[in-house]
């Protein structure tokens, strides 16, 4: 289930559908991720004090049974740079998770085969 919630900006279609779009992508990678729920924020900061650009954030947060309480923001002047960093570092991350349960099942089996080889002799 994905969630997208507008703070502090219009709420858009494009931007919705967009960013729809890119959190299927992740799934459609990782797919594990079929019942996790993602709940996505898309914000804009704008000072009204000082001049300067607009600042796009976007937070994600993903839980699940396989996946736990997984929270990515990035920030940049613009909200398609802003969504295209938090996917690249969610699916670095959702990677990285995965390698170190691999780590520790292939760390499992060799104690598990150096117990046998030891009682064997």
């Amino acid at each position: 289930m994905i969630s997208i919630i507008f703070k502090n900006i219009k709420p858009s279609e494009i931007m919705k559908n967009r960013t729809l779009d890119r959190m299927q992508t992740i799934i459609n990678r990782f797919p594990d991720l079929q019942g996790h729920v993602f709940k996505v924020t898309l914000s804009m900061e704008n000072s009204p004090m000082q001049a300067g650009p607009d600042i796009f954030i976007v937070k994600v947060f993903i839980d699940g049974v396989k996946y736990k309480k997984i929270v990515l923001e990035k920030a940049q002047e613009s909200f398609y740079k802003a969504l295209a960093d938090v996917v690249e570092h969610a699916l670095e991350r959702l990677n990285r998770y995965g390698d170190k349960n691999r780590v520790k099942q292939i760390n499992k089996a060799r104690e598990l085969l150096d117990f046998m080889e030891k009682a064997i002799s």
